[in-house]
C-alpha cells in the first residue's frame, strides 16, 4: 500500500526558508521519479517540482531559483528545500509519485504559511 508522510511545513515571514520532507513506503522508492505538489485554497493541485530517478530536476516557473528538491534512497525520503519565500507559495504540500504512477493514496500534506 503507497503511502506518503509530509511534514516540516509551518509559518513564516516573506523571504524565509523551510524545508519540508516526505517519507514514503508501499513501493521501490529508488525506481521511480518523485514530486512535490501544492494546493491552494480555491485552486488546483499543481505540480511544482519533480526528481528522477537520477536525480534530474524541474520545477516550475513559479518556484525555481527558489526551490530545491532532493532525495535521500536510502531513506525513501524526498525533500524540498524553499527560499525566498513569497506569499504566494502559501499552500498544503503534498508528495506522490510521477504520471503515469499518481498515486491516488495522497498523504495528509504539510501546511505552509508565508505571512508577516
Amino acid at each position: 500500500q503507497v503511502q506518503f508522510v509530509e511534514s516540516g511545513g509551518g509559518l513564516v515571514q516573506p523571504g524565509g526558508s523551510l524545508r519540508i520532507s516526505c517519507a514514503a513506503s508501499g513501493f521501490i522508492f529508488s525506481s521511480f521519479g518523485m514530486g512535490w505538489y501544492r494546493q491552494a485554497p480555491g485552486k488546483e493541485r499543481e505540480l511544482v517540482a519533480r526528481i528522477t530517478t537520477t536525480d534530474g530536476t524541474l520545477y516550475a516557473d513559479s518556484v525555481k531559483g527558489r526551490f530545491t528538491i532532493s532525495r535521500d534512497n536510502a531513506k525513501n525520503t524526498v525533500y524540498l528545500q524553499m527560499n525566498n519565500l513569497k506569499f504566494e507559495d502559501t499552500a498544503a504540500y503534498y508528495c506522490n509519485l510521477l504520471a503515469p504512477f499518481i498515486s491516488r493514496s495522497w498523504g495528509q500534506g504539510t501546511q505552509v504559511t508565508v505571512s508577516s
